[in-house]
């Protein structure tokens, strides 16, 4: 449906200088797939997005959509636009249209549909998006979640053959993001070619039928996800796809500043989209720390969460210790507020891991 050939883009600054930002990108994309394009930050993934419409025009490199290269002169961008929806992580709707008129502007002035067409298949789209009992609101009265689902519902409705995702969710609450993801999956059961920015390593696996890891201007490895996942092949592949986020305390005196870890557990958990799993840290923190384990000084207490598996943790690191802190009575209380208890000695002591 899509090949991309040696595709390249060059910025060129104010000073003079000039930045290479995609430097050899090669790929073929088949209809009805669904792409996830990861990658650390700053590594060309947004600006591949918007070369592919011509929002960023490649400085070098072929464009060949079902056979025509649109980077000729004289390519009608237009209907190139037409055929390649966008959806942007900052949604871009008309604020001073109602979410109806959002939907159906696009449809009415480029393709020409009488307005009483363009609003009953709007409604179809905003109830498939569940958004319809919102038709006649302004977008200031929607959360993010909302408003990125009437976005995702303005680009259906020019009857796109593939819809890019820039990071759909990077901008929204964490509470929020499945909402938006549960679309994008409903789509991808339906057949649309996508091929979508994202951060989120698990959906990325769950949805997808090809995985871009993308890397200093280049598509670094393609392949399936469990290709991609699971038998990554360059170093760089398995350090991203692994990366274990922590947040660390070392407890080293009753003076330690304890007041401040509740705040700072609850900003690591939004950070991380496991909101959820703030509370249950925090109340667990203080339960080792004050009620089981008052006497264990110094101790280091980590939280952890890992991407790909979704698995976070609570580590309490004893030094200088080859036996569990732990009573049996102190597990048995501990055990049914989370999924397991691993204890386990360190280079450096013995660890107790919760996992949560």
């Amino acid at each position: 449906m899509i090949s991309i050939k040696h595709l390249s883009k060059t910025f060129k600054a104010p000073d003079g200088n000039s930045l290479q930002v995609l430097k050899d990108v090669n790929c073929d994309i088949e209809k009805g797939k669904v792409i996830s394009i990861i990658g650390p930050s700053g590594t060309g993934k947004s600006t591949f997005l918007r070369a592919l419409n011509l929002l960023d025009p490649p400085t070098g490199g072929e464009i060949l959509f079902d056979g025509e290269n649109i980077l000729c002169k004289g390519y009608p961008v237009n209907r190139l636009r037409q055929r390649m929806g966008m959806v942007f992580q900052s949604f871009n709707l008309f604020d001073h249209l109602t979410i109806l008129q959002n939907v159906t502007l696009a449809p009415i002035k480029l393709l020409g549909k009488s307005r009483e067409e363009a609003e009953a298949e709007a409604i179809q789209l905003l109830r498939k998006v569940g958004m319809a009992e919102k038709a006649a609101v302004y977008p200031s009265s929607l959360s993010g979640g909302q408003k990125q689902r009437v976005a995702i519902a303005r680009a259906l409705a020019m009857h796109p053959e593939v819809i890019l995702f820039d990071e759909p969710t990077s901008a929204l609450d964490p509470t929020m993001v499945g909402e938006v993801l549960s679309v994008i999956r409903q789509l991808a059961k339906e057949g649309m070619t996508m091929l979508i920015v994202t951060h989120e390593m698990k959906f990325a696996r769950d949805v997808s039928t090809r995985i871009f890891f993308m890397y200093d201007g280049y598509i670094h490895e393609d392949g399936s996800p469990e290709q991609i996942f699971e038998h990554p092949v360059h170093s760089a592949t398995k350090a991203f796809v692994n990366r274990i986020r922590k947040l660390v305390f070392e407890v080293d005196s009753e003076d330690f500043d304890f007041l401040q870890m509740p705040t700072a557990i609850s900003q690591f958990c939004i950070k991380y989209n496991i909101a959820e799993k703030a509370g249950l840290a925090s109340k667990l923190i203080q339960e080792v720390l004050f009620q089981h384990l008052p006497a264990v000084r110094p101790m280091t207490v980590r939280l952890t969460h890992t991407e790909l598996s979704g698995v976070t943790a609570l580590d309490f690191m004893v030094e200088k210790r080859n036996d569990t802190p732990l009573s049996e009575a102190v597990r048995a209380s501990l055990r049914p507020q989370v999924s397991d208890i691993i204890e386990e000695p360190t280079t450096r002591g013995f660890r107790v891991k919760l996992i949560l």
